[in-house]
């Protein structure tokens, strides 16, 4: 399996695009520019399966729509952040001015954490609330690589300054989920470039004295 990057939307939130040898793909966390997304994928001549959202804030939902209705796939969010797709003032595009950024397609909902496929994609479904309450990590293990979404970031955290965010709760996501994974994984976060589960423990000044 490999992986495409493509920082989308008003503050450049990393999409990635899962693709495995059959050209199929899973499309995780659409910020924005969906007409710009969708031309990438039929350039590459992807066949894609979902979009998967590690959360509900508005910086990661922004092409939803049209991605989804476009391909004619499903969407797939936690059930904590189901309304928050539709209410700009929880999902904070409210809050920071950028008109009212929403989803209005027809989701199916993770009601936990576990063993979970989608298409022919497996992977494990970790809850890691804290920066929101429904947030979640997507871990590969063959591929060795976890989306972490807003969670954990090259050197840093996720803020939790917005609604219902809990530092602790996301210092405890990140030391029980995280952490946890071999230090080799690969970490694709929602904003900044890829680091490591071991550069992480080793070096993140947030994780310290936990």
């Amino acid at each position: 399996m490999k992986y495409h990057r493509v920082p989308l939307g008003p503050i450049q939130t990393n999409c990635y695009l899962l693709v495995n040898d059959d050209k199929e793909c899973l499309i995780v966390d659409p910020g924005g520019e969906g007409k710009k997304l969708n031309q990438l994928i039929h350039k590459q001549q992807y066949k894609p399966q979902a979009v998967v959202l590690t959360h509900a804030h508005f910086d990661h939902i922004g092409g939803v729509d049209e991605v989804a209705s476009h391909f004619s796939i499903p969407i797939y969010v936690h059930k904590k952040e189901k309304s928050w797709l539709k209410d700009p003032a929880v999902n904070g595009s409210t809050f920071f001015g950028l008109g009212e950024v929403t989803v209005q397609s027809d989701v199916t909902l993770f009601a936990g954490e576990g063993s979970t496929t989608i298409g022919s994609f497996s992977f494990e479904l970790y809850e890691t609330p804290g920066h929101s309450p429904g947030s979640v990590s997507l871990y590969f293990k063959e591929a060795e690589l976890v989306i972490s979404g807003d969670a954990l970031f090259e050197g840093s955290v996720g803020r939790t300054d917005l609604h219902d965010g809990n530092h602790e709760q996301l210092l405890k996501s990140i030391h029980t989920k995280l952490l946890v994974l071999p230090e080799e994984t690969l970490v694709l976060s929602g904003h900044g470039g890829e680091t490591t589960i071991g550069q992480e423990m080793d070096h993140n000044p947030f994780l310290n004295g936990f």
